[in-house]
């Protein structure tokens, strides 16, 4: 397996996506996407033995002190509900951090660094902390360790970042390609960038440089705003996930304690440091009344329901792309929603990791739909007006972001893209396309080379996509008026 990177290609590919594009999005913002936009890079002309790459290159190095977060098991090799810490008992530890990333040459370690920045760093992830290939959270400091914002491989400068390691995603590119697909079809989606890793010393192999999902400055990340002083916000940013180990960023909301979910909503922005009881409160109250609204059988009420409270086509996009591509943690584990300046509800997508079939421990079918058993769209496809929203969005996305030849295009351009660097991370990793490395259950579900890693999420995109085509009027079902409701609804 070779892939080679070829100009030409890349130039078409960037004059097709110039003409496409425009035809298929739905609003005016512009989404960057690294592998038709970069520009082409000669060959070097060193010898084999020169670390040589054409994506930003990310050296990390932490003194040779291990990097808490990592997982821990008992004696019977039970993993425990908690994390290693530094020596101090910290969740992070100090570290440098450098960027090599010139728009026209290969980056090489020698190179001077475009970028450099003292460091926070730790392991995140839930299963993924115990692959091989880790993930980091990044905070950049300065020298105090307050927060530092930088610009990062042309991403508007912030001090919060997200290095995504794909390992048992062996096409390397879901992460990449539905952030990307997701920022061209929603309001916002986290900004990526394709990068190799060295750490200490070490080739990490390719990696996904993302934004987190927080607040920004100057239209940057999410448009979100909190007065500590006065405790007051015009945004807030929540998490429905396993919950935080700080009370007071759990939300004892409608959802919490109707017992409606067993996971928790936990406030994201704020951060501990800004987050105060009065705030927590005032969130708290805030978000109860669209639950109470979205639970009551004034749901699709004009002057009662929740449609005062949420952007609808987010809600709806939110659910096409998940329920698109099986990515079923969404709407239980790792869902986001944020409030906007302008008071309305939005949903915010994260981790494509497992989509498309790639679920370490079942088998996901394309012949299924899931998303209308969550939390919130629940209530939401009980309303006839939704449902129809979905069903429409859906062939709209039809002739653009979901049609077969798009995606396949899609996928083959990232490839051609990242070139000799898949070589390169599975001459690190490859040890797991073995049958002793499995990851995937049953065994048969683990593809043997890098191809066929690639011909496997083609097929169920395949497959999924027919499947849609011939039922996605099927939603209507959870649409059906309930009998009672008449007789519970508030007179106008």
């Amino acid at each position: 397996m070779k892939y080679k990177i070829m100009g030409f290609v890349a130039c078409i590919a960037v004059l097709a996506t110039s003409v496409l594009v425009p035809l298929m999005s739905t609003d005016d913002h512009q989404r960057y996407h690294q592998h038709l936009e970069a520009q082409p890079k000669a060959a070097c002309q060193h010898g084999d033995d020169v670390f040589c790459t054409h994506l930003p290159l990310v050296e990390i190095d932490t003194d040779g002190i291990e990097i808490p977060g990592g997982p821990i098991y008992d004696e019977n090799g039970k993993r425990l509900p908690h994390y290693t810490t530094a020596a101090d008992g910290s969740n992070t530890i100090a570290a440098y951090m450098e960027i090599k990333d010139s728009e026209t040459e290969n980056n090489h370690l020698s190179d001077p660094a475009t970028m450099k920045s003292k460091i926070q760093i730790r392991v995140r992830g839930n299963s993924s902390r115990t692959f091989d290939k880790k993930g980091y959270a990044i905070r950049l400091v300065d020298d105090q360790g307050e927060n530092a914002p930088q610009a990062v491989m042309g991403m508007a400068a912030h001090h919060e970042w997200v290095l995504h390691g794909p390992f048992i995603d062996k096409t390397l590119i879901r992460n990449y390609m539905w952030y990307n697909i997701a920022g061209e079809i929603m309001d916002y989606a986290p900004n990526v960038r394709f990068c190799e890793v060295v750490l200490n010393g070490e080739y990490q192999g390719v990696y996904v440089m993302a934004e987190s999902i927080t607040a920004g400055q100057d239209g940057a990340r999410l448009s979100l705003s909190v007065d500590k002083k006065d405790s007051t916000f015009s945004g807030y940013l929540l998490r429905l996930d396993r919950g935080s180990d700080e009370p007071l960023q759990n939300l004892n909301s409608f959802t919490d304690y109707t017992h409606r979910t067993a996971m928790q909503l936990e406030v994201i922005y704020p951060g501990r440091s800004n987050l105060t009881e009065e705030l927590q409160r005032s969130i708290t109250r805030d978000f109860s009344d669209f639950e109470k609204a979205l639970y009551s059988y004034d749901y699709d009420s004009e002057t009662y329901g929740y449609e005062q409270y949420i952007d609808t086509q987010s809600f709806v996009d939110y659910f096409l792309i998940n329920e698109f591509t099986c990515n079923y943690d969404a709407g239980w584990l790792s869902t986001y929603m944020y409030k906007d300046l302008d008071g309305k509800y939005r949903m915010c997508i994260w981790d494509f990791n497992s989509a498309c079939d790639n679920y370490q421990d079942t088998t996901i079918a394309p012949n299924h739909f899931e998303m209308q058993n969550c939390l919130w769209y629940n209530m939401l496809l009980k309303d006839e007006d939704f449902t129809d929203q979905i069903i429409t969005r859906y062939r709209q996305l039809r002739k653009s972001y979901f049609s077969e030849e798009y995606l396949n295009n899609y996928i083959d351009d990232v490839i051609e893209y990242l070139g000799p660097a898949i070589d390169r991370n599975f001459e690190k990793w490859g040890y797991t396309f073995s049958e002793e490395e499995d990851l995937l259950k049953p065994t048969e579900r683990n593809p043997r080379t890098y191809e066929e890693a690639v011909d496997n999420m083609k097929g169920f995109l395949q497959q999924r996509i027919a499947w849609m085509d011939e039922n996605i009027e099927v939603l209507r079902q959870y649409s059906v008026e309930s009998k009672v409701k008449k007789f519970n609804e508030n007179a106008n």
